[in-house]
């Protein structure tokens, strides 16, 4: 064997959330490796919309204009959603700024959500990942076993080019390592829930002629409602590369077994479409979570706990969220601040969150295009046009819960959380669609703009943040701050003059932790040690 390594953090799996760990980590001074068995993690786009709370993420790691440039689809290429009999056939419903799609400035968030494919999300975080002092990642790099102990994990990971194995020393592990993953298996980790949902297929093809044939306008996905290919399918760039998705065909058939150009040709009606296909994946939907989330000094993250159905665009975004709670608790607690009951909230904060975003998850996937056909769906004349303006309406009450997802998005909270201080105040209630902004512990920090055309989430500092919201004298505050300098605790003090805060806030002053969640929040600061002692993990 090699001599052995020392880092602080061994990442398993450098997909989206493996990445977006090693970015909490390296901006925080923690070094990191992140290990993937493949040569490169981006051949299929899956995940194809980065949700505005994850852009809100990478605006605070300085790369949501990179990642804006990135994309294939130009930023102001409308966010629509055409439900459609065909390509070349009739609509029957329209949804706009889907998934908040939209560029025009909104004061609920600092960062729209953007349509594109998650090879280049995970090109745009390997890059800014790999330029942070400590942080790296290898390819065709595989965990083949681990032991931990009090002190720290030791792994075993071996080159699969060479075939080298070495033996690495880190003080935790995080299994970002998808469905299979190697690491929930390790510690014993099981996943329970629905199975597998349905089989599904993808096709990544090209055809320069289907955007100027079709009849619908641009938008980011056309659901195809017919009763021989039901599909979704959606733009991959602006040159002609598509992504096509049969939900389920007549008869049970699958699709896999089905000559993929047959598939696109019937799905769109376009029966002399010129296409090239460039790959064909086919893929099963599940619903299950894992029954732990960790196991002494390992963790898991991302698909390695929790897999869904697609619909609604939560999966990669709800890992990157996995990453990032869990990415400044492992720094807190490297660097000393953070204290022994910090890393234990991670499954009671972020459990929640996933099994309420499954169950909306599946309910999207409860109507897919297969379930909306009728008889003469497809018909001419006035029969036809009745038949489809029942399915429309219906399209419009069962689906907007999918590409209008505020509410889940940005509602998720940690009310419950240990590390949250209640104020006995009632958060808002959950609803999939409608997001209320609220400073009640646990939430969301409220956003604003400030004058100066900045967003109140920049100016939050890399721990804690003391919120001041209206004209309160920073010297009420000095205790606090003191405290936490003598305790090492990196906090920072912003005192905005925006109006609007006392009413967002109900509150003089709002603890902020480093995710930008209210950690607690009153108009008198308490007694500085016991505060700081439980949002911090010690008490």
């Amino acid at each position: 064997m090699d001599r052995v390594t020392d880092v602080d953090v061994l990442i398993t799996g450098a997909g989206p959330v493996g990445l977006s760990l090693a970015i909490e980590l390296g901006q925080r001074g923690i070094s990191c490796l992140a290990v993937e068995r493949n040569d490169r993690v981006g051949y299929s786009p899956r995940a194809k919309t980065t949700n505005v709370r994850t852009r809100e993420h990478l605006r605070r790691w300085g790369i949501a204009d990179t990642l804006r440039s990135a994309s294939p689809i130009p930023p102001d290429y409308p966010p629509n959603v055409v439900f459609a009999t065909r390509m070349n056939g009739h609509e029957l419903a329209r949804f706009e700024n889907a998934f908040n799609g939209s560029r025009v400035r909104n004061e609920m968030y600092s960062e729209e959500a953007q349509w594109v494919p998650q090879y280049t999300v995970e090109e745009v975080l390997r890059g800014h990942a790999t330029s942070l002092p400590g942080v790296s990642v290898a390819f065709e790099t595989e965990l083949r076993g681990l032991e931990q102990d009090e002190a720290g994990v030791t792994a075993e990971v071996a080159d699969l080019r060479s075939g080298a194995v070495r033996t690495i020393r880190c003080a935790y592990l995080v299994g970002a390592d998808g469905a299979r993953s190697f690491v929930r298996e390790a510690i014993g980790g099981r996943l329970s829930g629905s199975g597998a949902v349905a089989k599904n297929h993808s096709i990544i093809f090209r055809s320069p002629d289907l955007a100027r044939r079709q009849l619908h306008g641009p938008a980011i996905m056309y659901w195809l409602v017919n009763g021989d290919v039901p599909a979704v399918l959606g733009p991959m760039d602006q040159h002609g590369l598509w992504l096509f998705m049969a939900t389920k065909l007549a008869n049970d058939i699958d699709p896999a077994t089905v000559d993929p150009v047959e598939l696109i040709r019937r799905g769109t009606g376009l029966a002399d479409l010129d296409v090239e296909i460039v790959r064909a994946d086919p893929w099963t939907a599940f619903s299950l979570v894992a029954d732990i989330y960790s196991r002494g000094r390992v963790f898991l993250a991302g698909d390695a706990c929790h897999l869904h159905p697609p619909f609604g665009g939560f999966g990669m975004n709800m890992g990157i969220g996995d990453a990032v709670d869990l990415g400044w608790k492992i720094a807190a607690t490297l660097q000393g601040w953070g204290g022994p009951r910090l890393l234990a909230s991670y499954d009671p904060e972020r459990r929640p969150v996933h099994e309420r975003t499954i169950r909306d998850s599946m309910t999207n996937y409860a109507t897919v295009g297969n379930q909306l056909v009728r008889p003469a769906l497809e018909a001419p004349g006035e029969e036809g046009d009745a038949i489809r303006q029942d399915v429309g309406a219906a399209i419009k009450a069962s689906k907007a819960r999918e590409f209008y997802t505020l509410g889940l998005v940005l509602g998720a909270r940690y009310d419950g959380s240990p590390i949250v201080v209640p104020d006995g105040t009632e958060p808002p209630p959950e609803d999939a669609m409608v997001y209320v902004p609220s400073a009640c512990p646990g939430s969301l920090a409220p956003h604003a703009w400030l004058a100066d055309g900045s967003s109140l989430y920049d100016h939050f500092g890399t721990g804690l943040t003391l919120l001041l919201t209206g004209s309160v004298d920073p010297e009420e505050a000095a205790s606090l701050i003191e405290t936490a300098g003598h305790r090492s605790i990196p906090i920072k003090l912003v005192a905005p003059q925006e109006p609007s805060l006392p009413d967002r806030y109900q509150a003089r002053f709002a603890l902020i932790r480093p995710d930008q969640h209210v950690a607690w929040r009153g108009d008198v600061l308490p007694e500085p040690g016991p505060l700081l002692e439980r949002v911090t993990g010690h008490a």
